[in-house]
């Protein structure tokens, strides 16, 4: 039963309509817009997730350490199959969350490096140094897995997108040395520890060009050229840098070429850019892969970028031509980037490709999140009537994890704000942070999914808020204005989609809140955060509040 607010002075007629219509209708379905217009994106670090398949966790020999110090980069077991488990278990649904960014599960370097300073083993189960662009990593899963990933989300209106690197592959570690018969190591290198690792790898010989070559990468290393100063030429923590700049035709690696199982086959006329292009746009044309996340785009130039994206596009229609029963809906592929440091203006690499930009500013906003007007205020004048810009995040996997004595009122900010939103895994449940090298602090915040402790009062909040919305284009490009201070009151209308919401934060008991200029007199309310419902009476809603008020529009049939 549906709960009347005793202290409403209301006609019985319009009382008992409204009951009617509270027992009767759904909440109306009013105003979720495209996906790009309400970007709910949900960031799994797949290796930390669920481990759905403990068969594949040791895949080219990679194994767990004792402690949790040693243990702290090497691969957990997380997979597509435990993806698929949660996706079918509804979790991602009953957040609202609209997309599933996933780390490259596309093969990674087989073995580990030197962690930190020389602290940890780490293995490439961030998905960060790829190996074969063009098939799985065993870790992650098959193929069928993936396919029952990305079918099992598309079910439920829910997109995948990938993590993508373009400006560099993985190092070349003594394990995939060892595994593809590349002659540059040391004899007994099988006993290298995190001390004596580069003993076993001869820097020195002329074999370099057996891996990527001097065509493909700067690498410092025989034969190569050295990784420049400028931001396009760098080598990031002297990883090998791609060459995606170049013009010169290529043809596959030798040890690429004669890898088992690789799909990689020379392209007469292609240049690096081209590969990478090719590569990574054929997962979208074979499993319908809705977009990318592009990491490190400060450090690719924005041609690739732009060409990525146009490729992309055809790849996905493609595949929609395909695929008619599998697809969600018409829209294009849908990319977001990662250049370090943006914050919440309009990036000038959406000129180049990208529909949105990963807003780093967000999650130093912090203090304001308690009174978060002047936030909203800001962020609402820069989206207002335009398709999300800015990806909000609360924590991050290459920052720091938000304050977790504070994940409520991060929650509500992250959640109302304008923009986009990204969620990292764990910051609805309240996920501790792991063990903190001295050296990589970072690895922390990759710790494994609480499943078995989680916060359930905080889960419930979250899952409130995101459904609200997920139903609500308004909250993302509307219109922001402040109703009231104390309470704080504020609404979005995004008159678009006929899209309309009020919102009261910090409020609890009974309330009379105004919602005069955004709702009519007799219009039944309903409070998304508790269930309740209200009749606007004299431009105003009296109702019982807990915490947060999230005021949506109820009609007899739901469009």
């Amino acid at each position: 039963m549906i709960p009347v607010p005793r202290f409403q002075s209301v006609s019985r007629a319009v009382l008992a309509a409204s009951c009617l219509l509270a027992v009767s209708a759904p909440v109306r379905a009013v105003g979720p817009g495209s996906f790009a217009d309400n970007p709910i994106v949900y960031f799994v670090m797949t290796d930390r997730f669920v481990n759905g398949n403990p068969a594949n966790d040791s895949s080219y020999g990679r194994q767990r350490e004792a402690t949790p110090k040693e243990d702290v980069a090497t691969f957990h077991g997380g997979d597509l199959k435990g993806l698929t488990q949660k996706l079918q278990a509804g979790y991602f649904k009953q957040l609202g969350v609209n997309a599933l960014w996933i780390t490259a599960p596309y093969e990674q370097i087989h073995g580990w490096i030197q962690g930190g300073n020389k602290e940890f083993k780490h293995y490439a189960y961030h998905g960060y140094y790829a190996l074969d662009y063009t098939v799985l990593d065993q870790n992650m899963g098959t193929p069928e897995e993936l396919r029952e990933v990305v079918d099992t989300a598309h079910a439920q209106g829910i997109r995948i997108l990938f993590d993508v690197v373009m400006n560099h592959p993985g190092y070349l570690d003594l394990q995939t040395a060892r595994d593809l018969k590349i002659n540059l190591l040391w004899p007994g290198s099988e006993k290298a520890n995190l001390r004596t690792y580069h003993n076993f790898i001869d820097y020195n010989s002329d074999n370099w060009g057996d891996w990527w070559g001097r065509p493909w990468v700067r690498a410092g290393l025989p034969g190569y050229l050295d990784g420049g100063r400028s931001d396009l030429t760098m080598q990031l923590a002297f990883l090998p840098d791609f060459r995606t700049e170049s013009t010169e035709a290529v043809k596959v690696p030798k040890f690429l070429s004669e890898k088992p199982g690789t799909r990689a086959v020379d392209l007469p006329g292609t240049t690096v850019r081209g590969y990478l292009i090719k590569w990574l746009t054929d997962w979208v044309r074979e499993y319908g892969i809705d977009g990318f996340r592009c990491d490190t785009v400060k450090h690719v130039e924005p041609e690739a970028w732009m060409a990525l994206k146009q490729e992309g596009v055809k790849a996905l229609a493609e595949w929609k031509t395909k695929n008619p029963t599998k697809k969600i809906d018409d829209a294009a592929f849908w990319m977001v980037g990662e250049y370090w440091g943006v914050g919440p203006e309009r990036s000038k690499m959406l000129t180049a490709g990208f529909d949105a930009m990963i807003n780093f500013n967000f999650q130093e906003r912090g203090k304001a999140f308690a009174k978060p007007e002047g936030l909203f205020s800001e962020y609402a004048k820069l989206q207002a009537g335009k398709a999300p810009h800015m990806l909000n995040y609360l924590s991050s996997h290459d920052t720091q994890l938000f304050d977790r004595d504070k994940l409520m009122e991060g929650g509500t900010a992250l959640l109302l704000a304008p923009g986009g939103v990204q969620i990292f895994y764990g910051d609805e449940s309240g996920r501790p942070l792991g063990y903190v090298p001295n050296t990589d602090p970072q690895q922390a915040t990759r710790s494994d999914m609480n499943w078995n402790a989680m916060d359930e009062k905080l889960l419930a909040h979250w899952r409130k808020l995101g459904t609200f919305r997920a139903r609500h284009q308004a909250l993302a490009r509307g219109e922001h204005r402040q109703m009231s201070e104390a309470p704080y009151v504020f609404s979005r209308i995004d008159p678009t989609v006929d899209d309309l919401v009020v919102v009261a934060l910090g409020t609890t008991g009974e309330v009379a809140l105004n919602v005069s200029g955004v709702f009519a007199d007799g219009q039944l309310l309903r409070d998304a955060y508790t269930g309740r419902t209200a009749v606007v009476e004299k431009g105003s809603v009296k109702l019982q509040a807990e915490r947060v008020v999230l005021l949506e529009r109820m009609d007899a049939t739901a469009r």
